[in-house]
């Protein structure tokens, strides 16, 4: 069996840099809380956690410091865990940039996942801005993360701009209904040549596993631990549940019939 330090992923830089991750699980943005946090780095093994700029500071489980201001979320995340800022709110390009190079300025760092989203019904990621916006970030030296809808040929176009990768939504965000775009992100696994990150609408860890068994490179989820009701106990389910399904992958599935085949030969019965 492959151990987890053979099989790392890797992302890499405009200017070649290469960063290494063992663990296929990053935790998405939004319904943060401490039990969220630490289950998602000691049950799940989270390596990676997204941040919205605007909940840097935003209080966590309605907890103060001792001056009466709110706790800063980036206090809870251990050290060795990357922080990658994203930018959640955008509604363009031009605001996307604009917040990508003040999460830098505060001293986030070069990781950004690049999320432009102006339709507030289905929040879904407008990827015509997000390229616009991947382009100028790269160029920047940022690791750009887009956050897309699956189409292959937005999914090139991103690539051809700088993307360190690709982060197709499986579902509409925050929705738990699984892989609804399962054909489309099979394609991006075949086509593309950077990682895929199944990212937004996975909400169990059979779902995850199903993800990973087409060949994506990591599951981000959120909705689907933190609405849990036992979250310790389902961010250790997606952790098995992502290590199935990227087993199976690497095992190479067996083969998918129209028709019935018998495991046994149909010969050698009592009466013959």
């Amino acid at each position: 069996m492959m151990s987890n330090a053979q099989d790392m992923w890797t992302l890499k830089s405009p200017d070649g840099k290469e960063y290494k991750f063992k663990s296929r699980f990053i935790l998405g943005s939004g319904k943060y809380s401490h039990e969220l946090i630490e289950a998602a780095v000691n049950n799940a093994g989270a390596q990676i956690i997204t941040l919205a700029l605007r909940r840097a500071t935003a209080k966590v489980d309605g907890d103060l410091t001792a001056s009466g201001t709110p706790e800063n979320i980036l206090d809870f995340i251990p050290d060795g865990v990357t922080v990658l800022p994203n930018t959640s709110g955008a509604r363009n390009a031009e605001e996307a940039v604009r917040i990508a190079r003040l999460s830098r300025a505060l001293g986030c760092g070069d990781f950004v996942k690049i999320e432009v989203v102006h339709d507030s019904k289905y929040l879904l990621p407008d990827n015509y801005e997000t390229i616009k916006a991947t382009e100028i970030l790269a160029a920047e030296g940022f690791i750009v993360m887009p956050y897309m809808f699956p189409d292959l040929n937005a999914a090139r176009d991103m690539v051809n701009a700088g993307a360190s990768c690709v982060m197709p939504l499986a579902a509409p965000i925050g929705s738990n209904k699984g892989l609804a775009a399962k054909d489309f992100i099979k394609i991006l696994v075949q086509e593309v040549d950077v990682p895929v990150i199944v990212d937004a609408g996975i909400g169990a860890p059979s779902q995850a596993a199903a993800a990973m068994e087409l060949g994506a490179t990591a599951i981000m989820a959120n909705t689907a631990i933190a609405t849990a009701g036992d979250i310790p106990t389902m961010a250790a389910a997606f952790k098995a549940g992502i290590e199935a399904g990227r087993l199976g992958y690497l095992a190479g599935l067996g083969r998918v019939l129209d028709h019935a085949s018998a495991s046994s030969p149909l010969t050698g019965f009592l009466d013959e």
